[in-house]
């Protein structure tokens, strides 16, 4: 299991709070994204813990999700309300964490991705998902460009 070279155990002082995006460690696509995601929010709001890690995997096991199956993201909307089975997968996942982030850019984005019905999403997320190791290969892990950014990441 490859965790970001940054994953950490101290997850930091906001830890307890706001929004938490689960996400397949040892993707190349997926590790992209949230270096993207990193970049759109400028205030520090998301964090980001990979499915493969305790701090997803207890929250997986909790809601009766799957603790094997990396194929789709979670958001998290509030994580002080985690023991609440209020979670998004899949694009809508996206979108929330989009938005979440609350750059101008990213919520263009999330507007424009959100005009499509959530079943034509979904359908090419799968799609991406079966050929995303095929396109992007394995993530090898490297150093964050900005170290500041290792807080935002859980366990």
């Amino acid at each position: 299991m490859a965790l970001p070279s940054t994953a950490l155990t101290n997850p930091g002082p906001r830890a307890k709070e706001g929004p938490v995006l689960f996400f397949d460690g040892e993707c190349g696509l997926c590790q992209r994204i949230v270096r993207f995601l990193l970049r759109l929010d400028g205030r520090a709001r998301l964090r980001f813990a990979p499915l493969q890690g305790p701090t997803a995997q207890e929250y997986l096991r909790r809601h009766g999700l799957p603790t094997e199956d990396f194929d789709t993201l979670i958001f998290v909307p509030d994580w002080s309300r985690r023991d609440r089975p209020e979670h998004l997968v899949r694009t809508a996942g996206v979108i929330a964490a989009l938005r979440a982030t609350g750059s101008r850019a990213a919520r263009a984005i999330a507007a424009i991705v959100g005009v499509f019905p959530a079943a034509f999403r979904d359908a090419g997320y799968r799609l991406v998902g079966r050929w995303r190791y095929r396109l992007f290969g394995p993530w090898k892990p490297r150093p964050l460009p900005r170290p500041e950014w290792s807080s935002r990441f859980l366990a």
